[in-house]
C-alpha cells in the first residue's frame, strides 16, 4: 500500500509538470486546430520545451502501472484526483492563472479527500484485480470513445459561433477525460499483464489483448484533442475537468469490468464513497466560463446608442453657437477655392 500511495503522488507531480510546461509551450505556438492532425504534430515536434512536458506525463504513465498493480482502481483514481492540488499551484506559480474562489475552496475539498481515500486503504483485505472480460472492457470503451469524439466535434462548432461566451473549457475537458478514462482502463489491463519473471510471456500477453489498440487509439486521439484544448483554455481549469471525468469514468466502468469489490467495513467504506462524492463535488463547482464573461458579453450586446440629433438653427447670427461648427479652410484660401468648379450650362464643343 505505501508504495502504491507513493508511486500515486510521483506520478501526480509528473502529471501536474508536464501539463504545465506543455501548456507553457503552447503560448509560444501558432493556433492548433483539431481538422488539422498532421500540421499540429509537426507543430509540436518542434517545440523542444513541449517535448519535455510530453516526456513528464510519459513517466507519469508508467507510474500508472506500479500503482494499479499495488492498489484497487477506485482507491488508485481518487488518488490521482488529488493531483488537482500540484496543478493548481504550478499554474499559478509559472503560468500566472489566477485561481477563482470557487477553485481554492476545490483545493480544500481534493486534500480531504486525499486524506479520506488513504485511510480507507489496507493491505491485508484488498481485492485487486489483473484481467477483465474483453467482450465486457470492448462494450464499456467503444461507446465511450465515441461519445468523447462527439462531445470534442460538439464543441469546436460551438466555438466558432458569433456572439457566444468565451468558454472555460469545461464541453472540451469532458470529451477528453472519457478519452483518458478509456486509456485508464487500458493501462490498468497492461499492469495486471506485467510479470517482471517471463519478460516473453508478458509481451506476448500485452500483444495478443486489446490493451494496445485502446492506446494506440486513445494515445493519438487524445494528443490532438488535449493540445487543442488546452492552448485555447486555462490549464488550472481544463486538466481539472479532464482527471474528474476520468476518475468517475474508471471507477464506474472499472469496477464493472475488473470486479473489484468495495470494502466491506462500514467505516473503510464510507471513506472510499466518500472521497469519491468529494470529487464529484469539486467537478460541479468548477464555472462553467471564464470569470467575467458574462459581463463583457452583455457589453457587447447593447448597441450602441444612438448620438441625439440637433435642433436645426434658423439662419443669422446665433448658427455661430453651434458647438461643432464646419471646418473652415486654410487662412488665406477662399471658400471658393474649396468647391469643386461647376460645369458650364453651354461648354464649346472640341473640334
Amino acid at each position: 500500500m505505501v508504495w502504491g500511495v507513493a508511486a500515486a503522488l510521483v506520478a501526480n507531480l509528473l502529471f501536474s509538470a508536464g501539463f504545465v510546461i506543455e501548456k507553457r509551450a503552447l503560448s509560444a505556438l501558432p493556433p492548433l486546430s483539431a481538422g488539422r492532425p498532421a500540421r499540429l504534430v509537426l507543430h509540436l515536434l518542434r517545440s523542444p520545451l513541449w517535448i519535455l512536458g510530453a516526456a513528464a506525463l510519459l513517466l507519469g504513465f508508467a507510474a500508472q502501472l506500479l500503482v494499479y498493480r499495488t492498489l484497487p482502481l477506485v482507491a488508485a483514481q481518487g488518488l490521482f484526483v488529488t493531483g488537482l492540488v500540484m496543478l493548481l499551484l504550478l499554474s499559478a506559480l509559472f503560468l500566472g492563472e489566477r485561481a477563482s474562489g470557487r477553485e481554492r475552496r476545490g483545493m480544500v475539498a481534493i486534500v480531504a479527500a486525499l486524506v479520506m481515500l488513504v485511510l480507507s486503504l489496507r493491505d491485508s483485505t484488498e481485492t485487486i484485480s489483473r484481467a477483465a472480460p474483453v467482450p465486457v472492457l470492448l462494450a464499456l470503451c467503444v461507446p465511450s470513445l465515441a461519445l468523447g469524439t462527439v462531445l470534442f466535434l460538439s464543441a469546436e462548432r460551438r466555438s466558432r459561433r458569433r456572439h457566444r461566451l468565451p468558454t472555460a473549457g469545461v464541453p472540451y475537458g469532458v470529451a477528453v477525460g472519457f478519452l483518458y478514462g478509456v486509456s485508464s482502463l487500458a493501462i490498468k489491463g497492461v499492469a495486471g499483464l506485467l510479470d517482471p519473471a517471463d519478460p516473453t510471456g508478458t509481451a506476448r500477453a500485452v500483444l495478443t489483448s486489446p490493451y494496445p489498440w485502446i492506446l494506440l487509439f486513445t494515445g493519438s486521439t487524445g494528443l490532438v484533442f488535449s493540445q487543442t484544448a488546452l492552448q485555447r483554455c486555462r490549464a488550472s481549469l481544463i486538466v481539472p475537468v479532464v482527471t474528474t471525468v476520468n476518475f468517475l469514468f474508471a471507477t464506474v466502468s472499472g469496477t464493472v469490468a475488473f470486479d473489484e469489490p468495495l470494502p466491506t467495513e462500514p467505516l473503510r467504506l464510507g471513506l472510499r464513497l466518500g472521497g469519491a462524492v468529494v470529487a464529484v463535488a469539486v467537478l460541479v463547482a468548477l464555472p462553467r466560463h471564464e470569470p467575467g464573461a458574462d459581463a463583457d458579453a452583455g457589453t457587447r450586446a447593447l448597441p450602441a446608442a444612438p448620438a441625439p440629433a440637433r435642433a436645426a438653427l434658423p439662419p443669422g447670427p446665433s448658427a455661430s453657437a453651434d458647438p461643432d461648427p464646419p471646418a473652415l479652410p486654410p487662412a488665406g484660401r477662399p471658400l471658393s477655392a474649396t468647391l469643386r468648379p461647376a460645369p458650364p450650362e453651354h461648354a464649346p464643343e472640341r473640334p
